[in-house]
């Protein structure tokens, strides 16, 4: 299965890896490979650095790098509903782990020329297949350094599992996708209404 991107934030996009469309569970991540290629869809990992990577660590380690990263997002889970509910709460513990998983990237910065223009680049490298967790774990800190966690909600439809960032101007989006489960509950609402 394709992974889905419509958590309008990167890091509710990893959250999204794990998903229960009508309660039948689906993981996107389910090993090395998989967990590369999500990073690059995500815009996290450069195309062109995938198979380098992958050649350099080998199955194994990614397969390894693959399963930290879905009890990561199992954690960061269990962070961001807290969160929601008491933004201003004490997570010292948590935010001590998060840097944990930040200090795992090792990088550089590179001037780089763009369209007769110049721009600062932030080069990341790794030296192990567990520090390409650093990538998801940064957006996470963005995510709760940038955004307000009211905005950070479960889909409204039936049985959907799938979280967004509320980015609407009257921050009154309901689902997770309004072709989908937006579309499933008006045509519930049109059948209710004409029995």
């Amino acid at each position: 299965m394709q992974p889905l991107f419509l958590g309008s934030h990167p890091a509710i996009d990893f959250l999204n890896t794990a998903f229960a469309p009508d309660g039948e569970p689906i993981e996107t991540i389910g090993d090395g490979r998989a967990y590369v290629e999500w990073l690059v869809a995500a815009g996290l990992l450069n195309a062109a650095d995938a198979p380098k990577l992958s050649r350099r660590f080998g199955a194994r380690a990614l397969d390894t790098a693959a399963a930290e990263a879905r009890k990561t997002r199992e954690w960061a889970r269990a962070w961001l509903a807290a969160w929601r509910a008491a933004p201003r709460a004490d997570y010292a513990d948590r935010v001590e782990m998060l840097n944990k998983l930040l200090a795992r990237e090792v990088g550089n910065r590179a001037l780089v020329a763009n369209k007769g223009a110049f721009e600062v680049r932030d080069v990341p490298s790794f030296d192990s297949a567990q520090a390409l967790l650093a990538l998801p774990a940064a957006q996470l800190a963005r995510l709760l350094a940038q955004e307000d966690p009211a905005l950070i909600r479960e889909c409204a439809g039936d049985s959907c599992t799938l979280w967004f960032l509320d980015r609407t101007k009257s921050h009154r989006r309901l689902f997770c996708s309004a072709a989908a489960c937006g579309n499933r509950a008006k045509v519930a609402a049109f059948r209710d209404r004409q029995r």
